[in-house]
Order: C-alpha cells, then sequence, then structure tokens
C-alpha cells in the first residue's frame, strides 16, 4: 500500500480501513489525521508557503477545504477534479480522495528520496575534501601519494612517517596542544556550527575589504599619468586581485592543531613587532597631521 512507504504508523495501515476512510471522506475523522499528516511531512523537506493544519473535525470542513486546495495548487497538482470546480464539491467521491492521498504520498516518497540524495551528495564531498586533505599531508612528507588504497593505510602511513620525523627533532620542538582536553561528538557538532557562522561573518568582511581594494586601485589611473599606464597596471594587479579568495580556509582542523604559543597575544605596536614591520613609508608625514 503506498502510504506504508511513507512510514506512516496511524490508523488507515490497513488497505478496507483506508477504503472506508476514502469512502467517507471528509466526514472521516482518519481521513483528515491522514491528510494533515502527509502535509506536514511534505512541508518539513521543501520551503512552502502553505499548509494542511489541524481542524475542529467535521465542524470546520470548509477551512481544511480551503487548506488543501491551496496546498495543492502550490504543489502543481495535476489532477483536475482536485484543484478546480466547486471547492466544496472536490472531495466527495471516494475516487477523489484516493487520488489525493495517491498525490501526497508519492510527492512525499519523492521528496524523500531527494533529500537523501542530497545527504548523500554531502557526504561524498566531504569524503572528497578529507581525501585532498590526506592527499596534502602525503605530499609535504614526501610520501608516494595513493588514494586508490584506501585513507585508513594512507594515515597509517602518515603517522609512522610523523613518528619518525618527530624521534629526530628536539623534544619541544612541535609544542604542547592548545586544546588539552579530547572533544566528544556533541562538541567537534557545536564547534563546526560556531566555525561556520565565523566563517560567513568573514567572508562578508573579506569581500567587503577586496572591494575596497578595487576601489583603491581603481581611483589610483584617475591620474593623467596613470592613465596611460592602465594595461600595465591591470597586467600587474590582476593577478594578485583574483589569487584572492573571500572564502576562510579555517576548519577544526585548525583548532586540532594549534600549539600553545598560539594563545600569546603581542601587541601590534610593541617594540619586537615595530622591529619587523617598520618601513620607509611610515616616516612619511602629511601636513596638518
Amino acid at each position: 500500500m503506498f502510504i506504508c512507504l511513507c512510514r506512516y504508523t496511524g490508523a488507515l495501515l490497513e488497505e478496507e480501513a483506508l477504503k472506508k476512510a476514502a469512502e467517507n471522506g471528509l466526514s472521516s475523522p482518519e481521513f483528515f489525521e491522514l491528510c494533515i499528516w502527509l502535509g506536514s511531512q511534505i512541508k518539513s523537506l521543501c520551503n512552502m508557503e502553505e499548509s494542511i493544519t489541524a481542524t475542529d473535525g467535521v465542524k470546520d470542513i470548509e477551512s481544511f477545504q480551503l487548506e488543501i486546495s491551496g496546498f495543492l495548487r502550490e504543489m502543481s497538482c495535476p489532477y483536475s477534479s482536485l484543484v478546480s470546480g466547486d471547492i466544496k464539491d472536490r472531495l466527495k467521491e471516494k475516487e477523489d480522495c484516493l487520488k489525493l492521498l495517491l498525490f501526497l504520498s508519492t510527492e512525499l516518497q519523492a521528496l524523500k528520496i531527494l533529500q537523501s540524495k542530497k545527504i548523500k551528495d554531502s557526504r561524498l564531498e566531504k569524503h572528497s575534501d578529507v581525501i585532498q586533505e590526506v592527499q596534502a599531508i602525503c605530499d609535504a612528507l614526501g610520501l608516494p601519494n595513493s588514494s586508490s588504497s584506501g585513507i585508513p593505510p594512507l594515515l597509517t602511513s602518515v603517522e609512522q612517517k610523523i613518528k619518525d620525523i618527530l624521534s629526530k627533532v628536539k623534544n619541544n620542538h612541535v609544542g604542547k596542544s592548545l586544546l588539552t582536553k579530547p572533544l566528544n561528538s556533541d562538541q567537534v557538532e557545536r564547534l563546526e556550527k560556531i566555525n561556520d557562522a565565523l566563517c560567513s561573518e568573514y567572508e562578508c568582511r573579506r569581500r567587503m575589504l577586496m572591494k575596497r581594494l578595487d576601489v583603491t586601485v581603481q581611483s589610483f589611473g584617475w591620474s593623467d599619468r596613470a592613465k596611460v599606464k592602465t594595461d600595465e597596471i591591470a597586467r600587474i594587479y590582476q593577478p594578485k586581485r583574483y589569487a584572492l579568495s573571500p572564502k576562510s580556509t579555517i576548519s577544526l582542523a585548525h583548532l586540532l592543531a594549534a600549539r600553545e604559543d598560539l594563545s600569546k597575544i603581542i601587541r601590534t605596536s610593541s617594540g619586537s613587532t615595530r622591529e619587523k614591520t617598520a618601513c620607509a613609508i611610515n616616516k612619511v608625514c602629511f601636513s596638518g597631521t
């Protein structure tokens, strides 16, 4: 039976009960409940304006019919008998009630399939990102890159290589981890959400700074001397400009890899920092300042 595939567990799982409810139509409370359940499941999987809400049983049939009509129109229901004609006559026949249930249940099944495919594609994308990261690690360590053998064997080789390298350096060469406690799955999930929010914020800021950079460079071309060198400026600037990405590349892996020295905050105006950042342009003074 088609509603079984939707994981429905209500009173109309038996075929005879379903036929009887469809025969009684809008006078059947079970038919009402099934339509509302199907509508709520569909709405949870797609962005819809219309909805089928709980009503006061047969006392509010007209409101229910109006909601069903709007819901079906938004879903582009192909059954003309359900979306046209006198709204009070659309669900009087048993066949029309069964058509309604068939349409809602098949649409729900299709949405669940699409949702499952979207989740699967997302997992594959994450898996692809993991492979790229592992390949980058192998390149950095000078290991043969063979992703066809699978990620676990590669990680085993990476671990062994890192142990060999660390055995040849001082104990404090890498430094202690900034994160002193292990993370459970719930904490990892929360940190990933926080990082996603921060990445979105930083992307907005980066785009603003990049736009300011573009405007600044354009302003240099307003002078008569620069106008004759427009092509030369573009040839130098454009490659550097397009190498800038608005998206942040920081991930949870950076937190796990962070060492204690990252938490040491040094003022940008400190003497040791100014020794490395001082340049001739700092000495330029503008009149009036």
